[in-house]
C-alpha cells in the first residue's frame, strides 16, 4: 500500500535520540514504585482537572492475561481517589472474549473488574468525534458513552503490540475508544476488503494517532496518562494467554498531562535499558514501525517528545532516563 510523504526522519523504524528533538518541554512523573501506592501516588501528581463524571480506560484484557495492571491496584486507585468513577471500555474487532457486550461482561467478571461499573462504550451504539487536520480521517466513530463523560484518565499498561509495536497511551485510546465493529474497522481494514488487517505499519500508526486526537481533543485538559512499564511482553493483552513469554525487565511508572511525552518518556526508557535487555521489546517497535506513533502526535501538535523527567521518588529530582534504568535487574522468571 502506498503511504503519503512523510517528513524525513519521522519514519517509524527510525528512533529519535532526545538530543536531536526540537521544540518545547512537558513535565513527566517518574516512580520506581510498581505497586498500587505507586499508582495512587503518582496520579495525585496529574489529576488537578479530573473532575466531574470520571471514566478510567484501561484495556482489561482477555479472559485470565497473565500481565494486565492487577485488578487490586485499579481497585485500590479508585476507592481512595476516584470513588465515582466508571471503567470504561469498548467491545473488540477481532472475534474473541470481549467480542460482544455479553461475552465482554463475562470476561470483566473473570479478570476480577467487578469493584465498580464498567462502561462498554459502544453497548448502546456510537457517535462521532471530529478529527482536527488528519489526513486519513475528518472524524471518527467512537463508542456513543463516551460523551457522557466530563474526564478521563488513561491508565495503560505498557507493553509490546503485534501491530502497532508498542500500545501505550495513544493505542489505548486510539483503539480502546473506536468502537468494535465501525472506528475499529476505519483503523484497521481497507474499505472492501476481506482482509480485517489490511493496513499496517506507517498508515496504521496515523490512523490510530488520529483516532486518539479526537479524544484528547474532546477532553481538553481533562484528561491525563499514566502509563505502568511491567509485564512488557512483546504481545499485548488482546493476546490473553497466548502472549509471548515477558523477557524485559520492570521499569516503573510514568504519567503526565501530555499524552506525547508520557508515550515517548516510556519508550525512552525501554532504549535506555542494557540491549539485552531491551532487544526483543525493541525488534517489535521498530518491525512494526511503531515509532510513527510518536512523530505523527508531534506533527499533529498533541505534545512534546521532549520533557523533565520528575523523580518522585527521589524528592522530585529531575532524572534522565538512563538514570532510572540504571539499578534494573534483567528479567528473571
Amino acid at each position: 500500500m502506498a503511504h503519503k510523504k512523510m517528513v524525513p526522519g519521522t519514519g517509524g523504524e527510525h528512533y529519535i535520540p532526545y538530543k536531536e528533538r526540537l521544540g518545547e518541554k512537558s513535565t513527566v512523573y517518574f516512580t520506581e514504585d510498581l505497586s498500587a501506592e505507586g499508582v495512587k501516588k503518582i496520579f495525585e501528581r496529574i489529576s488537578a482537572n479530573i473532575q466531574g463524571k470520571i471514566g478510567v480506560k484501561l484495556h482489561t484484557g482477555e479472559q485470565h492475561g497473565p500481565n494486565i495492571i492487577p485488578a487490586q491496584w485499579v481497585k485500590e486507585l479508585i476507592e481512595d481517589k476516584l470513588p465515582d468513577a466508571h471503567i470504561v471500555e469498548t467491545n473488540t474487532y477481532y472475534e474473541g472474549d470481549r467480542y460482544t457486550t455479553e461475552l465482554h461482561r463475562e470476561t470483566l467478571k473473570v479478570n476480577g473488574w467487578t469493584f465498580c461499573p464498567v462502561d462498554i462504550l459502544d453497548e448502546e451504539g456510537t457517535t462521532k468525534f471530529p478529527v482536527k487536520d488528519g489526513k486519513w480521517f475528518t472524524e471518527m466513530s467512537v463508542g456513543k458513552n463516551l460523551a457522557d463523560y466530563d474526564s478521563l484518565l488513561v491508565l495503560t499498561h505498557f507493553k509490546g503490540h503485534t501491530m502497532g509495536g508498542f500500545g501505550g497511551s495513544n493505542k489505548n485510546i486510539g483503539i480502546g475508544c473506536a468502537d468494535g465493529r465501525i472506528g475499529k474497522g476505519m483503523i484497521h481494514t481497507v474499505k472492501g476488503s476481506d482482509n480485517l488487517w489490511s493496513i499496517a505499519e506507517e498508515e496504521l500508526m496515523e490512523r490510530i494517532t488520529e483516532s486518539t486526537k479526537s479524544v484528547v481533543d474532546h477532553f481538553g485538559k481533562n484528561i491525563v496518562f499514566i502509563n505502568v512499564l511491567r509485564n512488557m511482553s512483546v504481545s499485548c493483552d488482546c493476546e490473553g494467554t497466548a502472549a509471548a513469554p515477558v523477557v524485559t525487565p520492570n521499569i516503573g511508572i510514568v504519567a503526565s498531562t501530555d499524552i506525547l511525552a508520557a508515550d515517548q518518556a516510556s519508550v525512552d526508557l525501554v532504549y535506555a535499558l542494557k540491549d539485552a535487555d531491551h532487544k526483543d521489546l525493541v525488534e517489535r517497535i521498530e518491525t512494526r514501525h511503531g515509532l510513527r506513533q510518536l512523530s505523527y502526535m508531534k506533527e499533529l501538535h498533541m505534545g512534546n517528545d521532549r520533557y523533565h523527567l520528575i523523580d518522585i521518588d527521589q524528592d522530585d529530582k529531575e532524572i534522565l532516563p538512563a538514570d532510572a534504568v540504571a539499578n534494573v535487574k534483567p528479567f528473571q522468571k
